[in-house]
């Protein structure tokens, strides 16, 4: 995101010498974000959070469409077939795999399980109580397979094409020498701003990394938003009545203060420490509620057969 405003023109004093954001940017970047974020909470799902989201969906299918026409399309497309072959073939051994340093690639191998995999792993554990519950709530009526779906596997689908496609660009920009080394020799967050750079004019590109920019701005706020809608939910013993709203802007002044503390004093990688630490017990929990929830559909199967309802009263009135 920072990379971004600064790609957009808003100045180099965003990023420091190495890359990083500078301490000004950092504060800028979450003023914007959390206040937005905070804005669209005290909205409500029905507003703001359900007009973000419609504006991250339609801007994510233009930037897809813009890289399917003007990026690798075919070169993208034999790779999504080999990776989600080598992905469902690979899937339980790599899962079950621990890399050590031995090799002469070892120490790549462990970085990248750790950054890629390990992390996001606790990212996910440590997220899914705001995630599982911000859906579940907007999905009031659906069916479990109905949930499933459209919680796991549309969206699965959809990042294995949005990753290809993009990644595919760049990486067939670099083998075929047309990006002459400027897409690796980036700094990761500044990639995709270097590949649309190749492949469209100086003013097009510069057009499109504004729309970027404002594209990752609702990945985020849509993200924040549902953790602080969640979080005053849940401190509120599931009351959704006016959502409190001073306690939506307490969450919020509270999201930024400690975000904003971890990366002044440690970087991405406080943030990246603090995940997994605080993921690892409630990895726990979440195996708990997954033997929970079987229990619960296997009764559901029983009072079924035995004709028992097994839908809410006001969910069943809802649907009618």
């Amino acid at each position: 995101f920072v990379v971004g405003l600064s790609r957009v023109g808003l100045g180099d004093w965003l990023l420091n010498p190495d890359g990083s954001s500078s301490l000004p940017a950092i504060a800028l970047a979450l003023a914007i974000l959390v206040g937005a974020s905070t804005l669209s909470a005290l909205s409500g799902v029905g507003k703001g959070i359900k007009w973000l989201s419609n504006l991250n969906l339609g801007l994510s299918f233009l930037l897809l469409l813009l890289f399917a026409i003007m990026g690798a399309g075919l070169f993208a497309l034999k790779l999504l077939g080999q990776g989600i072959a080598d992905y469902i073939g690979h899937f339980i051994p790599l899962s079950l795999t621990l890399f050590s340093d031995e090799s002469p690639v070892g120490e790549q191998l462990v970085a990248w399980q750790l950054d890629w995999s390990v992390f996001y792993w606790a990212w996910w554990i440590a997220f899914s109580p705001f995630v599982g519950m911000f859906i579940a709530r907007i999905s009031r009526g659906r069916t479990i397979r109905e949930y499933i779906f459209g919680v796991v596997l549309v969206p699965s689908l959809v990042c294995f094409i949005w990753m290809t496609l993009l990644g595919g660009t760049a990486i067939a920009l670099e083998l075929n020498g047309s990006a002459g080394g400027t897409i690796v020799n980036a700094t990761m967050a500044d990639q995709l701003y270097a590949t649309l750079a190749v492949i469209l004019d100086p003013g097009t590109a510069f057009a499109v990394s504004g729309m970027i920019v404002v594209l990752l701005m609702t990945y985020l706020v849509t993200s924040t938003d549902s953790a602080i809608l969640i979080v005053n939910t849940i401190n509120g013993a599931g009351d959704t009545e006016g959502e409190h709203r001073k306690h939506i802007l307490f969450w919020g002044a509270a999201l930024a203060a400690v975000v904003g503390s971890m990366l002044v004093l440690g970087g991405i990688e406080a943030i990246r420490i603090t995940m997994i630490i605080g993921a690892l017990p409630f990895s726990f929990v979440v195996a708990l509620m997954a033997i929970s929830i079987v229990k619960a559909i296997c009764y559901d199967l029983i009072r079924k057969h035995q004709g028992v309802p097994t839908t809410a009263v006001g969910v069943a009135a809802d649907k009618k």
